[in-house]
């Protein structure tokens, strides 16, 4: 062996190891991406793939409504590539919290583009005087079929060139961010913030998440346009489902009680009416005179659907159940997924989750 061999052949080990050292350290870095609450974090996940870690700052089982944040979490922020927050003042914390951090980062807003419903609380943050109800089948049945993602987008919403309308990933984010949530308080803004419920905008979500992605990688732009279009496949397909379940249903039993009302697009989009004691945040109780309104309508429809939620003190519910007699159908998951180990881990089976306990109880004798 030539003397160039064998430096060849000593050198040619070392530099191997040195390319193997390297791989892992590169493929670890991944985009920081900091998500408000548990849902958008597991949509993240899914849309950003393997080239994201995602955090959530309100985890499983988690009120945002209710959360107060702690200097981690300020921390946890000014260390994000990416913020996803879902808007429509959900996040009321959020403001405040930005502030805190001293930050500039790139936020996504989930609902940007959605067909929005309007927050029917009245001024006190109440519900309405008969039971806070969503009874708009027909209203639905109309958004659904005038929202195709295939077809036809909302006005200033094209996933593929456009940004929504209003979203402009080259400003000054965090104001964006303070703006799409409003101050935490008895004022939830003039939209319910819960449209994750309706799976027709739980795919702009995804989408809207794939856009904020693009805007800070451009390079795997197209992989995570590819995961938004994989996931918003599997949405749809769910969506399908639940539309063939409900049809079986007979209108007068599509009533559902539950806790707060978090399920508004959830009843639009599927044509059921969903009554609950306290309004779109947990943050208000439910008056007396509420409860006994609640109460009275249940016994003149027959309801037989009534939940506790994973996010609210089920004592509530616990006395109604007590008071009309009917049994309480299981634990619905609103604003927060499970753990890992229980039946809501992902948004997915969340809604299957849901709408399985849902058709159960409504077909019940």
């Amino acid at each position: 062996m030539t003397l160039l061999q064998r430096t060849l052949a000593s050198v040619a080990p070392l530099a191997i190891a040195a390319c193997l050292a390297a791989g892992p350290a590169a493929a670890a870095e991944k985009l920081n991406v900091v998500a408000s609450f548990s849902i958008l974090g597991d949509m993240a996940s899914r849309v950003g793939g393997d080239r994201v870690a995602v955090t959530t700052l309100v985890g499983p089982d988690g009120d945002a409504h209710v959360f107060q944040p702690a200097p981690a979490d300020a921390k946890r922020l000014a260390d994000a590539d990416l913020i996803v927050i879902n808007g429509l003042g959900f996040e009321g914390w959020l403001p405040r919290l930005i502030e805190a951090a001293g930050i500039d980062v790139p936020i996504a807003v989930a609902t940007s583009g959605i067909t929005q419903i309007p927050n029917e609380e009245d001024d006190h943050g109440g519900a309405e005087p008969e039971g806070h109800d969503h009874d708009h089948a027909a209203e639905g049945e109309a958004a659904h079929a005038g929202h195709d993602h295939d077809d036809a987008e909302p006005a200033g919403h094209d996933h593929d060139d456009a940004e929504p309308a209003g979203h402009d990933h080259d400003h000054d984010h965090a104001a964006e961010g303070e703006a799409a949530a409003e101050e935490h308080g008895h004022d939830h803004g003039a939209f319910d913030p819960h449209g994750w419920q309706n799976l027709a905008n739980g795919a702009i979500y995804a989408d809207n998440i794939a856009e904020g992605l693009c805007a800070i990688d451009n390079d795997d732009c197209d992989g995570f346009k590819a995961n938004a279009a994989a996931y918003r496949a599997e949405i749809e397909a769910l969506d399908a489902d639940i539309r063939a379940r409900v049809a079986a249903v007979p209108e007068a039993r599509r009533i559902v009680i539950t806790s707060h009302d978090a399920f508004g697009y959830f009843a639009d989009a599927y044509g059921i009416k969903v009554i609950a004691p306290q309004g779109v945040s947990t943050d208000a109780e439910a008056s007396a005179a509420d409860v006994a309104n609640l109460i009275r309508q249940i016994r003149e429809t027959g309801a037989k659907a009534l939940f506790v939620e994973n996010i609210a003190d089920p004592r509530l519910i616990e006395q109604i159940a007590s008071e009309t007699g009917v049994v309480i159908g299981g634990r619905l998951y609103s604003d927060a997924l499970s753990p890992p180990d229980g039946p809501a881990p992902t948004y997915l089976a969340m809604i299957r989750h849901n709408a399985e306990l849902m058709f159960t109880a409504m077909a019940a004798e």
